[in-house]
């Protein structure tokens, strides 16, 4: 699918910092979050030309500490392994610690389950690519394209299903990182 942006079209979900808004209300529901789970899935391991790893590919997934969390996590993870990704599950760390994280696993993507500011009552879900950084207009585009298509075709066949394994060593090697940024005397 190739997207040409004379000026940027509206998105249907996702805003100026990935999707965001009340939880089981509009548009941020468990159907979403599958759905969007399938859909960065089938993106990243079709493109995956930037990466030349011939590994299954694998997502970063983190989140905060909102009760929503769960079951936004638990979609994404069914989405991701549904279409033959893994999953490395990293629990509660900041949103620079995912960038830093999903670089350093060699990751293809990482997703920040996140309302950073807003109530509690919110939640929001923002994709990463495999070099750290929010995803471009494109490729957005490209993914609520997929999101609104039938996902049937991207469902693997049993023994291709992604796994699922918890990362819980990502908020001290996030630490790590963060302190070698710092000189000696500090």
């Amino acid at each position: 699918m190739n997207i040409q942006l004379d000026k940027p079209p509206k998105k249907n979900y996702f805003g100026t910092d990935g999707l965001r808004g009340p939880v089981n209300k509009g548009m941020l529901t468990a159907d979403t979050a599958l759905s969007l789970g399938r859909a960065a899935a089938w993106y990243f391991t079709h493109n995956r030309d930037i990466h030349a790893c011939g590994n299954t590919p694998l997502v970063v997934i983190a989140k905060d500490t909102r009760l929503s969390g769960y079951m936004l996590e638990s979609a994404l993870v069914a989405g991701f392994t549904s279409v033959g990704m893994n999953v490395r599950l990293v629990g509660p760390i900041p949103t620079p610690g995912l960038s830093m994280i999903t670089r350093s696993l060699r990751a293809d993507m990482g997703v920040m389950i996140t309302a950073s500011h807003n109530g509690f009552a919110d939640n929001g879900i923002k994709l990463f690519g495999p070099d750290g950084r929010k995803l471009d207009d494109v490729a957005e585009l490209e993914i609520e394209a997929l999101m609104m298509a039938d996902q049937s075709a991207c469902l693997v066949c049993d023994n291709m299903i992604g796994r699922v394994k918890r990362y819980d060593s990502a908020g001290s090697r996030y630490i790590e990182i963060v302190k070698a940024t710092l000189p000696r005397t500090i």
